[in-house]
Formats: structure tokens, sequence, C-alpha cells
């Protein structure tokens, strides 16, 4: 029987925790999902690291993508089987259980889109997966005060769930959740268009969870379901462009929000906070 899950990875030289990511699959779901890995990397061969895992599909794109328009290249291959995609970094492992668990509070309700897990990092602190929407105040006092001051009122609101969460098991309801690892319904993740394909990395997830909000689906954290993440290992050796994406993925997504005329100063006053705040960043 084909699982109605497909699982979905985008790789840039990220060989080795794909395999590691992939490896942990088989004790997270009970009936194995669907593998498929896009090829970020041209010049990476990734086919012999995953023969091993003979039902696992890579897609060569020929170019990097970014990450949201390459998960969108594997959406529009999926057979009809596939209601589900379940979208992780490579860099994600899964604990015994997590998918299983995923799937469990996404399928009891017709109106959830999307769940994502507990995201724990490294030192087995809680990454904060779920959080709400970034306005205008919020997001800006989270950018300026979170390095210096990390219990800004700003960022406690911004960081909403995992903190507010960690003593319980509920799933809670958020603006967006963390594109590291999400569970989507292959028919509301249609029905708004996939990511967006203009954020090449960054933002993306914040964007498709204020879509999917608006067309009246569910957002929901799942803190049963955990998962570890590594954070970022295949940008590392290119942390100053991943700076500046990070910066021009913020401003696309406020632009795109705040679209209005009239929002026209704003607009130009976060093109120039936000760049100036990316060369500092850069330096």
């Amino acid at each position: 029987m084909t699982s109605p899950i497909a699982l979905v990875t985008v790789s840039y030289f990220s060989g080795d925790d794909v395999v590691n990511c992939l490896r942990s699959v088989s004790a997270a779901s009970a009936e194995p999902p669907q593998l498929i890995v896009v090829n970020n990397a041209a010049t990476d061969d990734l086919q012999p690291v995953l023969a091993p895992f003979t039902g696992a599909t890579v897609l060569n794109p020929g170019s990097n993508l970014g990450y949201g328009a390459a998960v969108n290249l594997a959406a529009r291959s999926l057979p009809a089987s596939a209601e589900w995609i379940l979208v992780t970094n490579p860099d994600v492992e899964f604990t015994p259980g997590s998918i299983d668990a995923l799937l469990a509070v996404a399928t009891a309700d017709d109106r959830i889109g999307v769940v994502g897990p507990r995201i724990t990092n490294d030192d087995g602190t809680i990454y904060p997966s779920a959080r709400a929407l970034p306005s205008l105040t919020a997001g800006a006092g989270h950018a300026i005060f979170h390095r210096v001051w990390p219990g800004n009122p700003w960022s406690r609101r911004y960081l909403q769930a995992d903190r507010s969460q960690t003593r319980s098991d509920q799933p809670v309801t958020s603006g967006w959740l963390s594109g590291a690892c999400l569970l989507v319904r292959r028919s509301a993740f249609e029905e708004v268009g996939g990511f967006d394909d203009r954020f090449f990395m960054y933002f993306e997830d914040v964007d498709l969870g204020e879509r999917l909000a608006n067309a009246g689906w569910k957002v929901l954290y799942v803190p049963t379901a955990s998962v570890a993440h590594a954070g970022g290992t295949s940008t590392k050796a290119h942390s100053a462009a991943m700076t500046r994406a990070h910066h021009h993925s913020a401003y696309l997504y406020l632009a795109k929000r705040y679209h209005q005329w009239y929002y026209l100063p704003v607009r130009l006053a976060l093109r120039l906070g936000l760049g100036l705040r990316s060369a500092a960043a850069g330096r």
C-alpha cells in the first residue's frame, strides 16, 4: 500500500545530512513515506549516498532553485496517492513515532492545513518553531532588540508558542511554523499555490502560514511530536550570503503584507533599515 505521506527534502551539498535524516524516518512512521530529495547543487552527485534508500527519488533541477521553489517542484511530481507533504530540512532527524504523532493530529480535523513538531537544538533546548505573524511593531522590535535584550516584549510576543507550551502537550494554533519541518495537507498547499517562489530562502514558511490561515486552514503546533535540528549545516559556509538573503526575504514579506499605496513610506523605511542592518550584520 502506498503511503499517503510524501517526504520532501532539499539538499545543497548536504548528502551526509540527508542520509541521517532518511535513516531516522523508519522509526518515526509505522508506514514508510515516499521519499523525494531535490538536489539544488548541480555538481553534487547524490545517487551513491542515497543508494541504500531504494525507494527514494532524486530530482535534479540543474540549478539552485531556493528552498520553496524546490519543494514546489517536488510537490508537482507527486502521485495522486500523496495526500500529505512532509517538508523537512536535510539536517532534521525524526524521533521515534514523531511522524505518526503529526499525522494523528493533522487528520483529526479536515480544516487542519499544516502541523509542525517541537524542534530541539543540538544542546537540547527548544527552538521557537511556532510564532506569531510578524507585525511591523513586533517584527521590528524583535529584529532590533533580540540579540541585546532577549526578554524584550516584542520578542516574547513573536516567539509565542514554544515558550508558553513547554509544560503542555496540547496542539496550539500558531501564526506560522518553521519550514524546517512541516506536515502540510496537499490540497491546502495546492489551493494557496504552494510556497511563493520569490522567497529564495527564509520567510517562505511565514508567508505560507499566513496564506493558509487566510484561506481558512488551521495552522497547528504539535509538541507531542519532536524532531532534532542541527541548524543550517548546509549554509554555514555561505553565512554572509544567507544573511543578505534573510534580510531581503524579510523585506519581501513585509512589502507583500503591507502592499497598499499608502504604505509606500513604510516600505521605503523598511528597505533602508533592513539594508543597513544586513550590511552591518555581514561585516
